[in-house]
């Protein structure tokens, strides 16, 4: 597939660009090392993203007012140090783990498929992440973004339609000339309802060793990768 009548890719980003879980527990590592925390990091990373579908889910029915990403990530936070009995962090130390979302390091193949693909599309991030975090994010780790778009800039959370077609209108492009790029075939069923194309790449650590989720595409996907070279290879970048 050429993906001629493709203008723009938009990427959902946590799992998808970059690896989540690995960055929390390395986070959460060197906090454990200075306060003297023994945690399994690893673990604690899972149990804060289990946390994120139903903080959002929080907002999209209207139970919470609309709030940045950020914002449910510190509730969530502030939920899990005293489930794990977690306390006498300052309000800096605090601020500062909570702002891990914003360090994360990209899938080794990220960078470099973002700058072949971006050479003939437009690259924009569509995530639920909030703009001053995708922007951290991308500076700290050289994400090569044309555009930070999504949740926020939309005023919805994946995978309400606006999300999706919020950021298609702001790129100047109709649905169906913007490809949703994800690691989740849920965000891609999403994306596909709307008559956006979709591609599929694969990232079957981003919950660890024992992931049993998103290990196969579950679609009629238009491209399925195992990275974002390949997605390259198969978009002819």
């Amino acid at each position: 597939m050429s993906g001629d009548a493709v203008r723009a890719l938009t990427f959902d980003v946590f799992g998808t660009v970059v690896d989540w879980r690995t960055s929390i527990a390395r986070e959460g590592v060197e906090l454990g090392r200075a306060k003297g925390i023994d945690l399994d990091w690893h673990e604690f990373a899972d149990d804060w993203r289990a946390l994120y579908q139903p903080a959002m889910q929080r907002v999209r029915s209207g139970e919470i007012a609309w709030c940045k990403l950020d914002d449910l990530h510190r509730m969530n936070l502030d939920e899990l140090l005293a489930r794990h009995g977690v306390d006498g962090l300052t309000e800096a130390e605090l601020d500062h783990l909570n702002r891990a979302w914003h360090r994360l390091d990209p899938w080794p193949d990220a960078i470099a498929g973002l700058t072949r693909l971006k050479q003939k599309f437009t690259v924009a991030t569509l995530s639920n992440g909030n703009v001053s975090l995708l922007v951290n994010m991308a500076k700290r780790a050289a994400l090569p973004w044309d555009a930070v778009l999504g949740a926020e800039t939309a005023g919805a959370y994946k995978p309400q339609p606006a999300a999706y077609l919020k950021t298609a209108e702001m790129l100047g492009c109709a649905p169906e000339q913007c490809m949703m790029v994800a690691a989740h075939n849920g965000d891609l069923a999403a994306a596909a309802a709307l008559g956006m194309r979709t591609a599929f790449v694969l990232r079957p650590s981003e919950y660890g060793p024992e992931q049993t989720t998103d290990l196969a595409p579950q679609g009629d996907w238009d491209i399925v990768a195992a990275d974002f070279l390949e997605l390259a290879d198969k978009l002819d970048c």
